[in-house]
């Protein structure tokens, strides 16, 4: 409909609600070089990048590299304080 060629290996790498680990852009400081995180959508790019919501910052962010992980009970509580923080359970 959009004239999109759409392929599975570049935007259907990940199903919504997944947890991984994103790999950002770095250089040589302290700062973290992953961030644990929840798969939300396909942006819809060529490069076929996801929209994923970072754990420690509530934030969403747009990435193209990740490593699926597989999902801890640490992590459902993390959810579920964000959820009610955003008063949305």
């Amino acid at each position: 409909m959009t004239g999109q060629k759409i392929t599975y290996d570049k935007h259907c790498k990940v199903e919504f609600g997944t947890y991984l680990q994103t790999h950002e852009k770095h250089n040589n400081s302290m700062e973290p070089r992953i961030s644990g995180a929840i798969a939300l959508r396909l942006s819809g790019n060529k490069q076929g990048g996801h929209y994923f919501l970072i754990l420690h910052t509530g934030k969403m962010i747009l990435i193209n590299h990740w490593t699926v992980l597989p999902m801890p009970n640490d992590i459902v509580d993390t959810v579920h304080r964000l959820a009610v923080a955003s008063k949305q359970a």
